[in-house]
């Protein structure tokens, strides 16, 4: 009997492996009451990862119910993180490559440090706030003792009304970050004064595979709208990008969040000498007005004078603007 031949393909399977010039003013009230005594759960945190490759099969099938070896093709599995052995000073350091920041999406530009493996980013008084930063398991306030840098410009305050450090990421445009470098730990003091708990270090694209333009619309009036692309001008490469948000907020309160956040960057790589030589000009602009609500009094809901999403001064936010200059060689 002549065996019958029929081809089997998969398409994916995945593996489950488990000059700057900045200025900020806010309206606040910080109502006080009692800590009572309160017992704490810690809840396990699992970390995951996902592996995606493409496998084709051949299945050669015969009448006799019995199968030809099956030939698959090549896989190739790609991490999102390159911090194995070898590649770094220690364990503690690493780098988020491009691919897992472009398939993981951020509610916040500041939460693209979420990508550092233990580090957590928080958010009140406003979308226009600096975030609030935690990193294995210390408070790191608002950037205090996280030094973070950005196409090579440090973007920790020098001072600030709230607190020495404030590092404020929200002029960031997520989709415009290539890579992240990172350390976690006490022992690089070669970053500076803020890094006495770890430091990062956002690496920015020279240009684009492709231009981007997208609206996203959302509850509570979210629209954001952006615009980014690169050209070749001359021996390097001109990227821009445009976006423009504006946002409510789930809280009774509407935020009226009304920000706009702009990059233009020029970068040339030039081999000289038998040797690559490259630099870059980025210049930054950022401004956003919101109304924050703010942390609420618990006998306040209690008493029903308002609810969970209630605001108690509705005078309470801010106006924050940033401007910069950098050149990285």
């Amino acid at each position: 009997m002549n065996p019958r031949s029929h081809l089997v393909r998969s398409s994916t399977v995945k593996f489950i492996v488990y000059a700057e010039i900045s200025s900020t003013t806010t309206n606040q009230n910080f109502p006080m009451r009692s800590i009572q005594n309160q017992k704490y759960k810690l809840k396990p945190i699992i970390a995951w990862l996902i592996f995606s490759a493409s496998l084709p099969v051949s299945i050669v099938a015969h009448a006799d119910g019995k199968s030809a070896p099956q030939i698959i093709d090549k896989i190739e599995i790609q991490g999102h993180y390159d911090n194995g052995v070898g590649t770094s000073d220690a364990a503690s350091q690493g780098t988020v490559n491009a691919k897992l920041i472009e398939n993981r999406s951020t509610l916040r530009p500041g939460e693209v440090l979420e990508f550092v493996p233990g580090l957590v980013v928080t958010q009140h008084s406003g979308e226009g706030k600096a975030n609030q930063y935690f990193l294995r398991g210390f408070n790191l306030d608002h950037g205090t003792d996280f030094a973070t840098f950005v196409a090579g410009m440090p973007i920790n305050a020098r001072s600030h009304a709230h607190g020495q450090g404030y590092m404020d990421l929200n002029f960031l445009i997520p989709e415009l970050v290539e890579r992240i470098d990172y350390k976690k730990g006490t022992y690089y003091a070669d970053e500076g004064d803020f890094a006495s708990a770890g430091a990062a270090h956002i690496h920015l694209y020279n240009a684009l595979a492709k231009s981007v333009a997208s609206l996203t619309v959302g509850e509570h009036q979210f629209t954001r709208g952006l615009f980014a692309n690169s050209t070749a001008v001359g021996a390097g490469t001109l990227l821009y990008g445009l976006e423009l948000t504006h946002d409510n907020n789930s809280f009774e309160l509407p935020e009226n969040v009304r920000k706009q956040s702009g990059m233009l960057r020029y970068s040339q790589n030039q081999s000289r000498d038998n040797a690559d030589v490259s630099f870059s000009i980025t210049a930054l602009a950022y401004n956003n007005k919101w109304t924050a609500n703010d942390q609420i009094a618990q006998r306040a809901v209690d008493q029903g004078l308002i609810s969970r999403f209630g605001a108690l001064d509705a005078s309470d936010g801010g106006e924050t603007s940033r401007y910069s200059l950098s050149v990285d060689w």
